[in-house]
């Protein structure tokens, strides 16, 4: 797992190589855990596509099972959350582009 971190490390720190290098420590650490993340939900899918969102549970063998959705699949949900969060924020870090030529011609 920590290799196939390391690798989305280095993708991400290739996709944001341009933020300014003031903020480059806050982004360092967003990089990271949003390469964590990626992982984990990309981990997290393969189990709810071979397993499904859904199972059978009963509180006792009284009860009849009902679907219930799987944890695996509210970790999936908080952690994609997380995730774009991150993303966000190092996309907030990047320099600002200039505005072309066209915007300036339409005023804007």
């Amino acid at each position: 797992m920590e290799h196939r971190v390391e690798k989305e490390v280095d993708r991400l720190k290739k996709l944001f190589k341009s933020i300014p290098k003031n903020q480059l420590d806050v982004a360092e650490g967003l990089i990271t855990q949003a390469a964590r993340l990626r992982i984990l939900l990309d981990d997290n899918w393969k189990d709810i596509l071979e397993n499904g969102e859904y199972e059978k549970f009963s509180q006792s063998e009284n009860q009849i099972p009902y679907d219930r959705k799987r944890p695996i699949v509210e970790n999936y949900d908080n952690r994609d959350k997380t995730y774009q969060s991150i993303i966000k924020q190092l996309t907030e870090l990047l320099p600002r582009s200039k505005p072309d030529k066209r915007n300036k011609l339409l005023g804007r």
